[in-house]
């Protein structure tokens, strides 16, 4: 068994984390924190959660844990990081702190200096399937955004691919309410949401949009452009992503069938439907899966994709990726 510690333990991706470990085999929650609760237990914000008393994050003993998840605001999360570095603690860090590489585009996408800048070269960057070999050997992972994830799976494939893509790359996506967090927003509110559907942050000011691109160019050096668009959905949870990727010629639907099948064969978590097949919420919600529909109509090829925000984007990755850096088997405590 391994000790976790939570930071953040009453968000909705705090409180995914402590459901989906609580029935984990080999994981033991030692303590969860929260600055507005401390004192409160879980129970008491959550009423099907466990009398779990939550403490200040400041408080936290972390010589009694071999892990801690950061479920924390950005530049809050770096900072806990470091102090659980130094004790020695492995860290899965489900902020933005860790995913951009360069301190400048961190600093100027969230308006603050970085408060670890020296801890980004060695982060691993957690989108588990491409991470594996990785994730053992580290002591910090990034979680990758929720977004990203949903965008990056589909287009993974194609961008390691001999098939030469157009400029630029559309990613429409939309995003059930949860994943704005739960602190109050006027645009987020029952009555503004129900019954609505609305764009936002669309064109070059989403603070996802250089997290995917750099991905994206790690995968294929000088990567197209991408066009991204988010909106957000009434509905409590999901992410789903439509992908619009220009070849140069018009594909094969078979043998992109055949790409992408052979390439996602083997996970467990990554599912490919068949011909004919889009993907949708019902697909995933509630589970730490990525379904991905393939259509070709001429010179595009459109991916469909969807996940669930608050597992595969969030929680259920971080879970995903301690289970690779412990040596678990990748799917415990997930399905």
């Amino acid at each position: 068994m391994i000790k976790a510690g939570i930071f953040g333990g009453t968000g909705y991706t705090g409180f995914e984390l402590v459901k989906i470990l609580q029935k984990h085999p080999s994981v033991e929650i030692n303590f969860a924190t929260s600055k507005s609760f401390a004192g409160q237990t879980l129970n008491e914000i959550y009423p099907s959660a466990p009398n779990l008393t939550l403490i200040d994050g400041d408080e936290a003993p972390l010589d009694s844990i071999d892990v801690a998840f950061l479920c924390l605001p950005h530049a809050a999360a770096a900072e806990t990081a470091v102090k659980c570095l130094n004790a020695g603690v492995r860290v899965v860090d489900l902020s933005a702190d860790f995913r951009i590489k360069d301190v400048d585009t961190y600093n100027n996408w969230y308006n603050h200096q970085h408060p670890a800048p020296h801890l980004l070269e060695t982060a691993v960057y957690g989108l588990t399937e491409c991470a594996r070999e990785a994730l053992p050997n580290t002591n910090l992972v990034a979680t990758p955004g929720c977004y990203p994830t949903s965008i990056l799976l589909p287009l993974m494939p194609i961008l390691h691919s001999r098939y030469h893509i157009a400029s630029p790359i559309i990613a429409d996506a939309k995003s059930g309410i949860s994943g704005a967090g739960r602190t109050p927003k006027q645009n987020t509110h029952f009555v503004e949401a129900s019954n609505n559907f609305s764009p936002y942050k669309i064109g070059r000011t989403h603070r996802h949009l250089p997290e995917i691109e750099q991905v994206m160019n790690w995968w294929r050096p000088n990567s197209p452009q991408l066009i991204f668009s988010p909106h957000l959905l009434p509905v409590p949870r999901g992410i789903l992503s439509t992908i619009y990727v220009t070849l140069n010629e018009a594909p094969n639907e078979a043998e992109v069938r055949e790409l992408y099948g052979r390439y996602y064969q083997d996970e467990s978590f990554v599912n490919v439907l068949p011909e004919g097949q889009l993907a949708t919420l019902a697909h995933v919600t509630h589970t730490n899966k990525c379904v991905i529909g393939i259509t070709v109509a001429g010179n595009s090829l459109i991916l469909s994709s969807a996940i669930d925000n608050l597992q595969k984007g969030a929680a259920g990755q971080a879970v995903q990726n301690m289970n690779v850096m412990f040596g678990f088997d990748e799917t415990s405590g997930l399905i």
